[in-house]
C-alpha cells in the first residue's frame, strides 16, 4: 500500500471511530478506559489492598481527611442550596451543599450524602469520584464516575471536555431552579448582578447580586436592590453540620475565575494531543508541530493568555468586596513570592480581584502538565504581551509598571518562564 493509500485508509478508520464518540474517549486519550494516577485513584488502590483507610468516625471527619489529602483549605468553603448537583434530593436552603477547592482539585459534600471529588490527572485532566461516608452506602467506598457527572461536566459549557462550571440560577424556596427565569454561566467577566443565584454569600459586595435569596414563579425575576450582607450563616442553617459558618464571597470569585481557566487549559491539552495523533496517523512522516497541531497550540495560547491576564474582568463597584481574611490568608500562602514579597495570589478586592493581573493558575498542575508545545506557546504569548506597551487590543488596562512587576514575579517564581526560549 503506497503512502497516499495508507493516509486515506487511516482517515476512513478515524472517521468511522469518531461517530457518536466523545472527544475524550477517542484515541489517544481514551478517558473512560484509562486508569488515573491522581491522589484519589491512589487512595482507592491503597484501600483495596488494605494498606490505608479513610480516617474519621463521622462524615465531617471523612471530609477533613479528603481535604487534607488534596491539600485543600477548609477556609475555601462555599455553600450552594440550589438543586444543581448529583445529590439534588438532599439539597435545599436548609441543607446546602458545601464546596471546597484549591488550584488543582475540587470537593463537594452535602450533609446526609457522600463526598464528591474532581481531581487532576496529568493526562486525563479532571477525573470525577464519589466517596461514600456510610450514609446508607457501603462505608468508605470510592467510585470513579465516567458518565453521569459528565452529563453536566462534559458539555459545551465546559469547552466540550470533562471540566468544571459555576451556574447562577433563580431557586425557589425548596432549591429548585426556576428555569423559566433563565440561568447564567459565570466567570470573572460576569457582572456581579448575575452571580451567585442559589448560593449563600457571606461578606460584603458594593454591588447587588443574586445570592442569599429564593424566588417564586409569580415574583419579579430580579430585584437587584436586595442583596443582604451576612458575616455568618448561623441564622440560616445548622452550621454544626459544616466545617465553617461561612460561604465566602472572595472564595466564590476566585473559583469563578479558576473554573474558566481550568477548562481552557484542559481543552487546549486534549485537543492538541488529539490533533497531533491524527496528523501522525494520517502522515507518519509529518511534523504535527509545524502543521495543524502547532497552529492549534498557538490559537489556544492566545485564549489562555487573555484569561490568565483577566481580560474583561467585571467591575466590582465603587467599594469593591470584603470577605473572610481566613480564606485570603490560607489561599495566598499556597503560592510562591518574589524576593520583594510579591505574589500573583495577592488580593486587591477594590477595583479588581487580584493586585497583579496574572493568574496564580500558572502554578497549577493543569498548567504544569500542558503538552510542551502548548505551554511554550502560552509563555511566549505572555512574554509578548507583558513586554509590550498597553494599547487597544493588548490589555490596555494593565499599565507598564504592573506589566514589569508581573514579569518580575514570573521570572522569580515560575521555572518554565526562564526555561522557555522567547
Amino acid at each position: 500500500m503506497n503512502r497516499l493509500a495508507r493516509i486515506a485508509a487511516t482517515a476512513l478508520a478515524i472517521g468511522t471511530a469518531n461517530a457518536a464518540t466523545d472527544l475524550w474517549d477517542l484515541p489517544p486519550l481514551r478517558y473512560s478506559e484509562t486508569a488515573s494516577s491522581d491522589p484519589i485513584a491512589n487512595l482507592a488502590a491503597e484501600l483495596a489492598k488494605g494498606e490505608r483507610k479513610i480516617e474519621g468516625s463521622t462524615p465531617l471527619d471523612n471530609l477533613r481527611f479528603v481535604l487534607k489529602l488534596l491539600e485543600i483549605p477548609e477556609e475555601s468553603q462555599m455553600l450552594v442550596f440550589s438543586k444543581t448537583s448529583k445529590q439534588n434530593p438532599l439539597i435545599h436552603p436548609g441543607n446546602p451543599r458545601c464546596l471546597f477547592f484549591n488550584e488543582n482539585s475540587y470537593v463537594g459534600y452535602v450533609p446526609g450524602g457522600d463526598i464528591e471529588v474532581i481531581a487532576h490527572d496529568p493526562l486525563l485532566g479532571s477525573v470525577y469520584y464519589m466517596i461514600s461516608t456510610g450514609n446508607g452506602n457501603p462505608a468508605r467506598q470510592i467510585t470513579r464516575d465516567n458518565s453521569e457527572c459528565l452529563s453536566c461536566h462534559g458539555t459545551t459549557r465546559t469547552e466540550s471536555i470533562p471540566g468544571v462550571l459555576i451556574r447562577s440560577v433563580f431557586p425557589d424556596e425548596k432549591g429548585h431552579p426556576l428555569l423559566s427565569f433563565g440561568t447564567f454561566l459565570t466567570d470573572h467577566s460576569s457582572p456581579i448582578g448575575e452571580r451567585w443565584g442559589g448560593y449563600y454569600v457571606t461578606g460584603h459586595s458594593s454591588l447587588p447580586h443574586l445570592g442569599n435569596r429564593t424566588y417564586q414563579e409569580s415574583s419579579e425575576r430580579i430585584r437587584s436592590n436586595e442583596s443582604p450582607d451576612m458575616a455568618t450563616l448561623a441564622d440560616k442553617i445548622d452550621v454544626s453540620r459544616y466545617l465553617r459558618p461561612t460561604s465566602d464571597i472572595v472564595a466564590l470569585m476566585v473559583l469563578e475565575h479558576q473554573c474558566q481557566v481550568h477548562n481552557q487549559l484542559i481543552a487546549a491539552a486534549m485537543n492538541y494531543r488529539r490533533i497531533y495523533w491524527l496528523q501522525k496517523s494520517l502522515d507518519p512522516e509529518a511534523d504535527p508541530d509545524a502543521g495543524t497541531a502547532g497552529k492549534h497550540a498557538d490559537e489556544s495560547a492566545r485564549r489562555i493568555a487573555d484569561l490568565l491576564l483577566f481580560e474583561n474582568e467585571a467591575d466590582l463597584g465603587q467599594d469593591g468586596i470584603e470577605g473572610d481574611p481566613a480564606f485570603q490568608e490560607a489561599f495566598t500562602k499556597r503560592f510562591p513570592k518574589s524576593k520583594d514579597g510579591r505574589s500573583l495570589a495577592d488580593f486587591q478586592l477594590n477595583d479588581r480581584l487580584f493586585k497583579h493581573r496574572c493568574s496564580y493558575m500558572v502554578y497549577s498542575k493543569t498548567f504544569e502538565s500542558l503538552p510542551p508545545r502548548v505551554k511554550s506557546a502560552v509563555i511566549n504569548r505572555l512574554h509578548t504581551i507583558l513586554e509590550s506597551e498597553p494599547e487597544p487590543g493588548n490589555h490596555p488596562n494593565i499599565k507598564t509598571s504592573e506589566r514589569r512587576k508581573i514579569s518580575s514575579i514570573l521570572e522569580q517564581t515560575l521555572p518554565a518562564w526562564k526555561s522557555t526560549p522567547h
